[in-house]
């Protein structure tokens, strides 16, 4: 079955599974939820779609009770209910994945997965369990492997496994492809379908990725600013319309469609096929890769070997970037990237090999040498590496910088504060405070105080690891732009990216990762759908 493979069933016999009517929800002056209508049928796929910061994460957490709402009326198969706690929508069949995992690493995945239950644990019980789950629904992953030496996407399937074991009703997704690959996302997708179609159950799937919405999605609600401002049945609409009705103005999908999944150049990976199309030209504003140069490359990696647990990682890996340029680094997930951002952020050493700044060896040994040496990140995941959530805007801000913002002997809180509201208004940080903590942002907001953090310290070298995962259609444009403007600047750009639509759009060259090994660099203008899928299977010849 295909994601545009839909029985349609005779609008009578769909029945409300969900009716949330004139939910309001209010933080002092901060209207997040206002008046929104939302209903969701059995046997159906609902988009819900908005900005970052537009009230869909404030409209769940009302939903499963982790927050109570200030107005509205929630009718589950038609009776009014309070939902006053997780366990209460646990009991009314309600269930949720959430955008950031919930898993503790040092634990398996069957003991992550029955976190929660009470009386006798069996060992052997949770195991089959999660292996019968995992056959059912195309999600196969160890149970006895510890969830610290999973892949970004395996960990999303012990996350869809744990939700699933209890049997929702009503299933919600936030961004559950953020971390899959296609293959992934079309298997996932495909398992929704099967759900909602032969065990009429409802399912909200909160997607950013507009292609995704109007292949996988029966309906589609878009919030803007806390407000329901489009609803419509999806195939009655398209991209473009849901890109508008987001941020209420005609936006660009030609860049932005890269990590909107809009693209239309397949890879599937090395068991899949695509077609050998040409293709598409990088966008003019991305700097040209500069052909001669006495110069030493920006970024040099030469040989670098990491090992997990006896297991090579990243394999004699050898990767230049120069000043001007964006370099792509592309590949399915799983294959070294993740490791790759650790080492550049320094929480990883190599075993063998070696990464130079500007010519010069970097100790890696050393604690913050990376970073003094010229190299800025934005990391994979903002929450384990890019930001502390609980400390202030201000403080995640400047912590970089300390000396800057220093007196005689401790921290200058008006020296922090102006170096804040500066950064905040250059990168459109959109915040209550500079007191407020990270937590209280949204997506976006979270990665532009990433990214100005790292942009403020003049660095020689940014690295943007999967920049754009989660982030709203406006939010994407600002970062493209930005890492765009960058390059223009001068700055040696490595872009770490699953999402070849956006490689394509920003990189003059790609390079492609395959078991932890460079199987191939080539010139973006040069790379076909063929050549790229050899290279993403191993295939260096």
């Amino acid at each position: 079955m295909t994601l545009t493979e839909r029985t349609e069933q005779p609008a009578g016999t769909r029945r409300p599974a969900l009716r949330l009517r004139g939910i309001r929800k209010a933080y002092g002056p901060v209207v997040a939820c206002d008046a929104v209508d939302l209903t969701v049928h059995t046997g159906e796929i609902h988009g819900l779609l908005g900005e970052n910061g537009a009230g869909k994460s404030t409209l769940m957490k009302i939903l499963l009770g982790l927050v109570p709402r200030d107005d509205g009326l929630i009718l589950h198969h038609g009776r009014p209910v309070a939902i006053a706690s997780p366990h209460e929508a646990m009991a009314l069949g309600l269930g949720m994945v959430h955008q950031h995992f919930s898993l503790i690493g040092p634990l398996t995945v069957w003991e992550n997965v029955i976190l929660g239950d009470s009386g006798r644990i069996d060992r052997a019980e949770a195991c089959a369990q999660v292996e019968t789950i995992g056959k059912r629904y195309g999600l196969p992953v160890d149970p006895t492997t510890r969830v610290d030496r999973l892949s970004a996407g395996e960990r999303q399937r012990v996350e869809l496994i744990k939700c699933l074991r209890r049997d929702p009703s009503v299933l919600i997704l936030d961004e559950p492809t953020s971390v899959l690959t296609q293959a992934e996302s079309a298997e996932l997708f495909t398992v929704l379908r099967r759900l909602v179609q032969t065990e009429e159950r409802a399912v909200i799937l909160i997607s950013h990725k507009l292609a995704e919405i109007t292949t996988a999605t029966d309906r589609v609600t878009v919030l803007r600013r806390g407000r329901v401002v489009f609803e419509a049945r999806t195939r009655q609409t398209s991209p473009q319309e849901l890109a508008r009705q987001m941020v209420g103005r005609e936006v660009s999908l030609r860049a932005e469609g890269a990590a909107l999944g809009l693209g239309a150049l397949p890879v599937d990976g090395p068991e899949g096929t695509a077609a050998a199309e040409p293709a598409t030209a990088p966008d003019p504003a991305v700097p040209a890769t500069p052909t001669t140069t006495s110069e030493p490359a920006a970024l040099r990696l030469r040989d670098v070997t990491v090992t997990v647990g006896g297991i090579t990682v990243l394999d004699q890996l050898n990767l230049d970037v120069r000043a001007g340029e964006i370099v792509g680094l592309y590949g399915v997930e799983g294959n070294g990237q993740a490791t790759l951002g650790d080492l550049l952020c320094g929480l990883v050493v190599p075993a063998a090999g070696t990464v130079e700044l500007a010519g010069a060896p970097v100790d890696l040994t050393r604690p913050g040498a990376l970073h003094r040496a010229g190299l800025g990140i934005v990391p994979e995941d903002r929450h384990r590496s890019g930001v502390v959530l609980d400390m202030s805007v201000a403080e995640n801000l400047a912590m970089k910088s300390l000396g800057d913002v220093s007196g005689r002997m401790l921290l200058s809180r008006r020296k922090m504060h102006a170096v804040a509201q500066r950064l905040a208004a250059e990168f459109n940080i959109v915040t209550p405070s500079m007191d407020t903590p990270v937590r209280s942002l949204s997506g976006g907001n979270q990665q532009r105080v990433v990214l100005a953090r790292e942009m403020s310290a003049n660095p020689a070298v940014l690295v943007a690891a999967q920049p754009t995962r989660g982030l709203d259609v406006g939010a994407i444009e600002d970062m493209y732009q930005r890492l765009n403007r960058a390059a223009a600047d001068g700055v040696a750009v490595l872009l770490i990216s699953t999402e070849l639509e956006e490689v394509m759009a920003l990189a003059s060259r790609i390079a492609v990762i395959s078991a932890g090994r460079i199987t191939g660099v080539l010139p973006t203008r040069e790379a076909t759908a063929e050549r790229l899928g050899m290279l993403v299977g191993g295939v260096t010849g």
